[in-house]
C-alpha cells in the first residue's frame, strides 16, 4: 500500500535507538526525509545518515531550546509535514512512591511531557503552512494501566495522551490530525538493555533481567514483547493520509497486556 509519505518531511524525537529509530528507518522506506533529532546519533542511525534522506540535528530535548531547533531544520528543508513525539526515559522506582523526589518527577515530567508539549508549538505553524499534516505521539499503556513501579512515567505518559486528544479537537479544523500510539513493553534497551527495565527490577527482586522480561511478556496473550519495527508500522501508516479522517485516537498495541475494553 502507498502511504503517501514520498517527499513528505517528518521530525522525529528521540530518533537514534529503539522506537524512534525504527520509525525514523520506516518512513525513510516510504519516501519520506527525516530530521531525527536525539543526543547523540548512536550506533545504527549514521547508516540512515550516509543514505542521505535523513539529517540527524544534535539536540536535548529536555531543554527548551531542542524542540525549537529541530523545527528549524525542518524549516530549513521546507517545512514539517509529520511530527513524530518519541522522546522520553522511564526509571523504576523499586523504592515505592516515597523514594520519588521532586528533582526525579521534574526530569520525568520535562522529557516525557514537556519535550512533546514544546515540539507541538514549535512544529504547528510549519503545519499550518503546509495545509496540514500529522502528529503522532509514542504514549504507553502505563497511561491507563497506572503501575507505582513507574508512578512518575505513568502519570506524565497519562497527561501526554490527555494532550493529544485536546490538541486533536483544537486542530482538527485545520487539516492538522493528532494521535497517540500506546505500546506495552517493546523489545528496546530501554526494556531490556543494559540498566533496563528487566535488568533494575531484576536487581531489587533477587531475580535474573530474563526471568523479568520472561514475566513481563508472559502478561500479554501473545507472549512475547511487541517489536519496534511494530510500532514503526503503526506510526507510519497514522502518519499517512490513508487515514485521514483518524484523529484523537490512542492505539494501543501490547499483546492484548491490556484487559478492558
Amino acid at each position: 500500500m502507498d502511504l503517501h509519505l514520498d517527499g513528505r518531511i517528518a521530525v522525529v524525537t528521540g530518533a537514534s535507538k529503539g522506537i524512534g529509530l525504527a520509525v525514523t528507518r520506516r518512513l525513510v522506506e516510504e519516501g519520506a526525509t527525516v530530521v531525527a533529532g536525539a543526543r547523540h546519533q548512536g550506533a545504527d542511525l549514521p547508516g540512515l545518515v550516509a543514505g542521505g534522506r535523513v539529517h540527524f540535528v544534535p539536540v536535548d530535548l529536555s531543554t527548551p531550546e531542542g524542540p525549537t531547533a529541530l523545527a528549524e531544520a525542518a524549516a530549513a528543508l521546507g517545512g514539517i509535514d509529520v511530527l513524530v513525539n518519541n522522546a522520553g526515559a522511564v526509571s523504576p522506582r523499586p523504592g515505592g512512591f516515597g523514594s520519588v523526589g521532586d528533582d526525579d518527577w521534574q526530569a520525568t515530567l520535562t522529557l516525557t511531557l514537556m519535550a512533546a508539549v514544546r515540539m507541538v508549538r514549535a512544529a504547528v505553524p510549519q503545519l499550518r503552512r503546509r495545509g496540514g499534516g500529522s502528529v503522532v505521539t509514542i504514549s504507553s499503556v502505563n497511561a491507563f494501566l497506572a503501575d507505582p513501579l513507574v508512578v512518575d512515567y505513568s502519570a506524565a505518559k497519562a497527561a501526554l495522551t490527555n494532550l493529544g486528544k485536546s490538541l486533536s479537537k483544537e486542530l482538527g479544523a485545520e487539516g492538522i490530525r493528532v494521535n497517540t500510539v500506546s505500546p506495552g513493553p517493546v523489545a528496546t534497551d530501554l526494556w531490556l538493555g543494559a540498566g533496563g527495565v528487566a535488568e533494575t527490577v531484576g536487581r531489587s527482586h533477587g531475580a535474573s533481567a530474563g526471568d523479568v522480561a520472561a514475566q513481563a511478556a508472559a502478561q500479554g496473550v501473545t507472549g512475547r514483547f511487541t517489536r519496534p519495527e511494530e510500532v514503526a508500522d503503526l506510526v507510519a501508516v497514522l502518519a499517512s493520509d490513508r487515514l485521514g479522517n483518524v484523529t484523537g485516537a490512542d492505539v494501543v498495541i501490547d499483546g492484548g497486556l491490556t484487559p478492558t475494553v
